[in-house]
């Protein structure tokens, strides 16, 4: 009930703040030679996502009078810092080689372009808040008086590629003519360079630029066919285990009715029955495990609110930072769910000191978030990166999190104290503990949390991909149905095969169950964590010391979160099968 309530009040904060998201993502309509504004945004190394920074860091030629584009708090989130240039785009206006601007380079000029086009650097224009991206230049191995020579080359004419409709643009793509490139590779000396660009309008059958699809037919098949075979695989497992689980269960539930009705002597009897006395014996460091819950289901509320507002389709590569507003939103109005579900617990195990364990709640995963967001925002400012946030965004953040979050966070734990119903155990705890018996190594906790992650992993890595590469690449994510799918599979299979094991752990008569079956269930965020690993050294070309803290740092936080979440899935899970077991039989 504490869960299906946290999803009701999930998905309603969702849907309010889906109504003040959703329009900000629609086109405006535009007349024949009306002005369109072309913002320059960042530039950065390809290969390092979150390494960005402000356009006009190189040499460009840049207006007489900065002048910046207001931005939301999501856009500042995502690192966008746009700024006007001259280049002049009205709609419907078509041109060639139009010159933008004459200007002489230095050699600290030619040598910042260089190392830029050594980075592989790329930028990022806006337009109708649309994003087009291209290279600042290249660079190529030719052959001079015998000898390999590295030949620099700056792209100096721009041609945008403009899809409309009628009176909206759909879609801005960038290319630049090869004819036109400036050799820089003599740095010794003054250099001129003339930009120009050019303009090209195409006319398009789509109503909008929400029907741009950016997957072809081909990639979405095998999207498809990955999901489908882990659906299938996952399935035949989960439904063999619960087979053999339903078959001994029920062979549990015959021996114990039969042993009862016979008053068979029990010294030669074994099984999850004789641990009953024990079974609902209060956890060490309630505190903590109170709060490890809380922060579980506040972290379940918000992975299903950001899915469900990605399938109203909030979310798009036009919609910059949505993304960004719609977590910590929805964060900082379902901490009141993690305080009351922590105080619910911590009332229910007969904790006495319940402010430690509501403020543990609060700062159990929102402390290590911050202390590792502060010090990659050190990093970004000692690069003098874009990525950092301006002082006023950091203070709109903790204003949220302190007038907000904590509040609520405060009353549902004095809620939850106060109003939630007693433990209701089936069965009465004895005064002393069972002695555990002795267990062979591949059943003790250390093996058994390992094999318990391994199955959900295998559920979602193949999405795993495609997320990590939108997220610490350049491809726009947008099958949000398939993620969707993939979390409930992994919800799932997660809560399965911590039951599974739970029983498995009854049946030696281990009662330890509490804090096994919470961190079996979060096993699977050290599995994702292992695949970070690979990833950044297998399938990512990312580089340098910023690149390399900001993906650890920020994928160490989530899948700390991540293991938050599924043990808490795990636990609440096994706390229904354990409940249902016991009031099956008859305890003592």
């Amino acid at each position: 009930q504490t869960l299906r309530g946290a999803m009701k009040s999930a998905l309603l904060a969702a849907c309010v703040l889906a109504a003040a998201l959703v329009a900000s993502g629609s086109s405006t309509p535009y007349k024949r030679g009306d002005p369109v504004p072309l913002f320059a945004n960042k530039v950065g190394p390809f290969a390092n996502p979150s390494e960005q920074y402000e356009y006009y860091t190189l040499p460009f030629c840049a207006p007489r009078e900065e002048e910046r584009k207001s931005q939301h708090l999501g856009e500042v989130l995502a690192g966008d810092r746009m700024m006007k240039t001259l280049y002049q785009l009205p709609f419907l206006i078509e041109f060639t080689g139009r010159k933008l601007c004459s200007y002489t380079l230095d050699p600290p000029d030619i040598e910042a372009f260089q190392n830029a086009i050594d980075g592989d650097f790329y930028f990022e224009f806006i337009y109708d808040d649309l994003p087009v991206w291209g290279f600042i230049g290249e660079k190529e191995t030719e052959i001079v008086h015998g000898a390999e020579q590295t030949v620099y080359y700056l792209f100096t004419h721009y041609i945008f590629s403009i899809t409309h409709n009628g009176n909206q643009i759909v879609e801005v793509n960038w290319e630049h003519d090869p004819e036109s490139r400036l050799d820089i590779t003599d740095a010794t000396g003054e250099m001129p360079v003339t930009f120009r660009y050019s303009s090209k309008w195409v006319k398009t059958h789509l109503p909008s630029r929400d029907h741009v699809v950016k997957d072809t037919q081909q990639h979405l098949e095998i999207r498809w066919f990955s999901i489908f075979n882990s659906i299938v695989t996952v399935l035949l497992l989960t439904g063999f285990l619960a087979t053999i689980l339903m078959r001994v269960l029920k062979n549990d539930f015959l021996r114990y009715a039969k042993g009862e009705e016979e008053q068979a002597v029990e010294t030669d009897e074994s099984g999850w029955k004789l641990v009953h006395g024990d079974v609902f014996r209060y956890p060490a460091n309630r505190e903590l495990f109170s709060a490890i819950l809380g922060n579980g289901v506040q972290l379940l509320c918000l992975v299903i609110g950001v899915l469900f507002l990605a399938c109203l389709g909030v979310y798009s590569h036009y919609n910059r930072g949505a993304l960004f507003v719609a977590a910590l939103l929805i964060f900082a109005f379902t901490s009141g769910i993690n305080g009351y579900v922590c105080g619910a617990m911590y009332a229910k195990m007969e904790g006495s000191n319940w402010v430690w364990s509501l403020l543990l709640s609060y700062f159990l995963f929102l402390g290590p978030f911050f202390v590792m967001a502060t010090f990659l925002n050190f990093v970004a400012v000692a690069y003098n990166s874009s990525t950092a946030l301006p002082f006023g965004t950091v203070v709109i953040i903790l204003l949220i999190l302190t007038l907000v979050s904590f509040p609520l966070c405060v009353i549902g734990g004095i809620s939850g104290r106060n109003f939630s119903a007693p433990f209701a155990a089936p069965c009465r705890t004895t005064k002393m503990p069972r002695e555990i018996p002795q267990l062979p190594w591949h059943r003790q906790g250390p093996v058994q949390v390992l094999m318990a992650g391994f199955l959900p992993f295998s559920a979602i890595y193949i999405e795993l991909y495609y997320v990590f590469a939108s997220v610490w690449g350049h491809k726009l994510y947008s099958l949000y149905g398939i993620l969707t799918l993939v979390f409930v599979i992994l919800i799932v299979v997660t809560s399965f095969i911590t039951i599974s094991l739970t029983y498995f752990q009854l049946a030696i008569e281990d009662h330890h169950w509490w804090w096994r079956s919470l961190f079996s269930g979060g096993s699977t965020g050290f599995f994702i964590f292992c695949y970070c690993i690979y990833y950044f050294n297998f399938k990512a070309k990312m580089n340098g010391f910023m690149q390399t803290s900001f993906f650890f740092g920020y994928m160490g936080i989530v899948c700390f979160g991540a293991w938050i979440m599924l043990g808490t899935v795990g636990f609440y899970s096994s706390l229904t099968f354990v409940k249902y077991i016991y009031r099956s039989i008859k305890c003592d």
